[in-house]
């Protein structure tokens, strides 16, 4: 190693190091509480005074990062956020955990990446570490946040320190969060690779260092394409399975029983939360730069994406079992988040859901005991609210008062049974009513037959 390198591999090794992470969403945050623990002295950037007072206050936002303990490392001077770059002249290390979404064409939309690179940039000094966790293309990291760091003279590998390596986060996970789920890390060189390494050893359990940004770019769209495509097959599945009168649910479950050769992934009303439904898109954006076409991985997505439409056709049966249209019905959806017990609706299928039934001349109502509110600003491409949307009380009156409750996130708190016995329809797209019964018309399942046609088989069966 360079004596650069050797001097801020000591200093991460006797944690002298002055740690900071730009972005403290569901993936700064969780890290920053981890630096910290393990003693460093640790800076969060974020552009949102509400977070940093949040968090100066000693007050987590993020419902996997406890608020004690926020307040004990705030208490301790272990952690500290702030609105201001400047603070990054003071920094040895920096982790940038900035959003990466799409724009409505599905290319890249890198302006938090290049915001966040920018601002460090200003403040960059010689001996550095800088490492890109924001989920994005191969290439990312040498191809665009290189050339920003080194716009002012400095040179990565020579005078700075440059790595990659993908979030793993996923939210309301109960077993694996952010020290115990291995940390894949690829620097632009091997003296790269071994000081991020050293900074995330010290508060993670397990570190697998690759060859280049470019592989540790890749393992992270590999793992979330991996997931996008088989809930595509999972939703095909579903659809054939609604198509030829077989319940998905029971095939999934008894197929899971196989001990080799086969895991399980279920069908949904569509992907949620910020990088299984972006990611396969930033990786099929690539391939195209390289003329490769990814037809695989993007009837995936339509699949994945018609999910939503699907949804409401089923609703429409539900309704029409009662002689009713939807247009003008009162809809109850139960679920706004992405996934069940958190309270992120990054990309939310149910907001499509919701769109779609608004569009189609519904009253739509929410309920969703982790979002008790729902701004304009929330439901991009959404309708406009002349007023925020509340969250219904969960209680059998006002599943009653509804023509149709959807399930679209199966939240643990919420009483099933008092659902399923208030409801005059149900349309469950999470299994959360098992089972068949004459009022629930499940995704990828029969629908229940008219209820004339049950009681003469019932009267047959006494018979």
């Amino acid at each position: 190693m360079s004596l650069t390198a050797d001097q801020l591999l000591d200093r991460i090794h006797s944690k002298r190091a002055r740690v900071g992470v730009v972005g403290l969403g569901y993936v700064g945050l969780p890290l920053a509480v981890e630096l910290a623990r393990a003693g460093f002295l640790t800076t969060g950037i974020d552009i949102d005074p509400r977070k940093t007072d949040a968090i100066n206050h000693g007050t987590s936002y993020i419902p996997d990062v406890k608020s004690e303990e926020v307040a004990s490392l705030v208490a301790a001077g272990l952690l500290r956020a702030t609105t201001s770059f400047a603070t990054v002249a003071s920094l040895d290390t920096i982790n940038i955990c900035v959003p990466t979404p799409l724009r409505k064409t599905k290319d890249p939309d890198m302006s938090f990446v290049a915001a966040a690179v920018e601002g460090v940039a200003k403040y960059l000094h010689p001996g550095m570490l800088v490492i890109l966790e924001s989920t994005t293309y191969p290439g990312t990291t040498e191809e665009f946040v290189k050339p920003l760091l080194e716009a002012a003279g400095l040179k990565a590998g020579a005078d700075f320190f440059l790595a990659f390596s993908p979030e793993r986060v996923d939210p309301g996970n109960p077993t694996f969060n952010t020290h115990n789920v291995p940390k894949v890390v690829g620097g632009i060189d091997p003296e790269s690779t071994a000081l991020a390494g050293a900074l995330y050893s010290s508060a993670i359990d397990r570190i697998v260092p690759v060859s280049s940004p470019q592989v540790a770019e890749m393992v992270k769209l590999l793992e979330n394409t991996f997931r996008a495509v088989n809930i595509g097959l999972a939703n095909e599945i579903a659809l054939m399975c609604d198509r030829l009168g077989v319940d998905v649910w029971e095939v999934v479950e008894a197929a899971a029983t196989k001990p080799f050769g086969f895991m399980p992934f279920f069908p949904g009303p569509g992907l949620g939360g910020h990088c299984i439904p972006i990611d396969p898109f930033y990786l099929s954006w690539k391939a195209k730069q390289s003329g490769f076409d990814s037809r695989f991985i993007e009837l995936a997505g339509q699949i994945n994406g018609s999910m939503p439409h699907f949804v409401v056709s089923k609703v429409a049966d539900a309704l029409n079992a009662q002689q009713k249209s939807v247009n003008g019905s009162t809809i109850l959806v139960l679920g706004l988040a992405y996934k069940r017990d958190i309270n992120d609706i990054r990309e939310s299928p149910s907001l499509d859901v919701m769109t779609l039934l608004m569009q189609k001349g519904a009253r739509v109502q929410y309920a969703d005991p982790y979002i008790p509110v729902l701004t304009r600003a929330d439901w991009h491409s959404g309708p406009d609210l002349t007023e925020p949307m509340k969250s219904e009380p969960l209680t059998a009156a006002t599943i009653s008062r509804a023509d149709c409750v959807v399930i679209l996130t199966d939240h643990r708190v919420v009483d099933y049974a008092m659902v399923l016995h208030s409801a005059k329809a149900i349309v469950d797209t999470r299994n959360a009513v098992a089972g068949h019964h004459a009022n629930v018309f499940r995704l990828g399942a029969p629908n229940p037959l008219p209820r004339r046609v049950q009681r003469v088989d019932a009267a047959r069966v006494v018979a």
